[in-house]
């Protein structure tokens, strides 16, 4: 009974690298579903989103670059997100993005429902904060193990 016991917990890393490639993989679908809008400056990402919020910014005339800047770090944490050894460092910049569209939503111009849908939008940004947490939760041994390579020794 012991064994059997023994046995079924070696199999556990094996799940949860699955579970944390699940988890990769939503935010992957996730933000690259919705760069086409932001590349190919949909209307409602232009006048719904990203124009309030460059004005409210007091950059009116810049929201193609502030559009295209949320863009390219966003294709940045999912491209860091699929690859193993840089999943925590994507999950955490995940967190980040979608931690400052949660606030946007919240205290900016452009409110929670923007759209007239359900808050859809708002509704995902904060799912996919959560599944970026789990998954920096999953790999935070690797940010430490990067974070202790990277501090400076000890002065003597």
């Amino acid at each position: 009974m012991d064994q059997a016991m023994n046995q079924g917990w070696r199999y556990r890393p094996h799940m949860l690298s699955a579970f944390s490639w699940l988890l990769a993989g939503w935010i992957a679908w996730e933000i690259f579903y919705y760069e086409q809008f932001k590349l190919n400056a949909a209307e409602g990402s232009v006048e719904g989103v990203f124009l309030p919020l460059a004005t409210w910014f007091g950059f009116p005339g810049h929201e193609p670059l502030f559009r295209w800047g949320v863009a390219l770090l966003e294709i940045a944490a999912a491209t860091l997100v699929i690859n193993q050894p840089t999943r925590w460092f994507g999950a955490l910049m995940t967190m980040g993005l979608m931690g400052g569209a949660i606030f946007l939503h919240t205290l900016g111009p452009i409110g929670i429902d923007p759209y007239n849908d359900g808050a859809m939008l708002f509704k995902e940004a904060c799912f996919t904060f959560l599944v970026a947490s789990l998954l920096f939760l999953l790999h935070r041994g690797e940010a430490w193990a990067m974070a202790t390579r990277l501090r400076a020794p000890a002065h003597a």
